[in-house]
This record gives structure tokens, sequence and C-alpha cells, in this order.
């Protein structure tokens, strides 16, 4: 297997903790969005869209998305479980991923990309410029902090989003949340139980990667 990654990007660092979690070393290739390398013809040869991460199969399949990169990993590596034992484990693992990545991934990366100067004409990831537009940025900060509302609520009844185990629900989290700093937006502090989860991710050897 062969898997192209970025440092400093939000979605590669979701299949990193994944692949780290498994257990598994994969030969790693550095794509550097911050020198465009993405967008080269090198790299476009193996994704055309331009999108960080990619794992090529030993079977030579290119998987672009972090769902197929995880699902791929845990049907061939199922130990330790990160996508449910159970119908209904799996149905919640990929149920709150989803509500991350539309209530989380997407406002974070809203704000971000329609605000910072290294994002113009960038504001949409792939091989097409998309102009900024301001308004988003504000919807983007709104829509966060009822995210981590939406966190505290779910982790006050739950150790971790999808139940009693630690998921991938909880890696695409926990990415997300880390990455807020980006955009100066941090767990609110009477958010105890977001805190906490947080906290005892943190220590995970995988989220030091």
């Amino acid at each position: 297997m062969l898997f192209y990654d970025c440092s400093t990007a939000p979605n590669p660092r979701r299949a990193r903790m994944f692949i780290a979690e498994k257990g598994l070393e994969i030969e790693t290739r550095e794509i550097s969005i911050a020198k465009g390398e993405q967008l080269s013809e090198a790299f476009r040869a193996v994704n055309p869209r331009a999108t960080i991460p990619v794992l090529v199969t030993d079977e030579g399949t290119v998987l672009t998305e972090n769902l197929g990169i995880a699902a791929y990993l845990e049907a061939r590596f199922p130990e330790p479980p990160l996508m449910g034992r159970t119908p209904d484990e799996a149905g919640a693992v990929l149920m709150w991923n989803a509500i991350i990545e539309q209530q989380g991934g997407q406002p974070i990366a809203e704000t971000l990309r329609n605000t910072h100067p290294a994002f113009k004409d960038r504001a949409i990831p792939g091989a097409e410029n998309y102009a900024q537009i301001p308004e988003l940025a504000q919807r983007g900060i709104d829509r966060v902090g009822a995210f981590f509302g939406l966190l505290e609520t779910r982790l006050q009844d739950s150790a971790f989003l999808a139940g009693d185990d630690f998921s991938l629900a909880d890696i695409t989290a926990f990415v997300f949340v880390d990455f807020a700093r980006v955009i100066k937006q941090r767990i609110p502090a009477e958010n105890v139980a977001t805190r906490a989860w947080f906290d005892g991710i943190k220590i995970r050897a995988s989220a030091r990667l």
C-alpha cells in the first residue's frame, strides 16, 4: 500500500490516525498543500481531483476519500474495530461520522477558506479555482458554535460519540475540534464533557502523529 499524506491538513490527519490506531505501517509520501504540490502533474496522475488523503491499495485501487480508506482498512484489518462490531454499532459510527463532517468539518473549512489569504481563489479544495465568499465565513463561525453545543449534548450521555467504544467518528471529531484553532475557535470552558473526551483522545499515540 501507498499513502499520500499532508502533515498540516486535517483530512489527511484523520486517515493517519485511523492507520495508527490499526497498528499499521504504510509507505507514505508527503504532499505539501502549502507548496501546491497537490496540483502538480505528478500527483494529479494519481488523483485527478487533487485532494488528499489518498490510499493506493496493494491491488492498485486508488481511494481518495476518508470513508473509503477507513472502510477498506477496516475490512482488511478488522482488529481493533473502529467502525463497530454489530450492525447497530456500524450504523451509529457512520451516522455520527456524517454528522461531524457536515456540522463540524464543513463550517470550519468554510470559515478558513473564505477568510485566509493563503486560500485566495482556492475557497474549495480540488483542481478548480473558486473565489472566496466572506459571508460564508460568518455563517461558518456561527455553525461552529452550534457544533460545540452538539458535541457537549452527546458526550454528556455517552463516553464516545457512537457509543461506549472509540471509533472513526471520534477520530473525525477530534481532528476537526483540534483544527478549529486555525479559526480561533476552542471548546468552551463550560463544555466539561467535551473537554474530558478531547483530553482523553489527545493522549493517544495516534493523536500525536
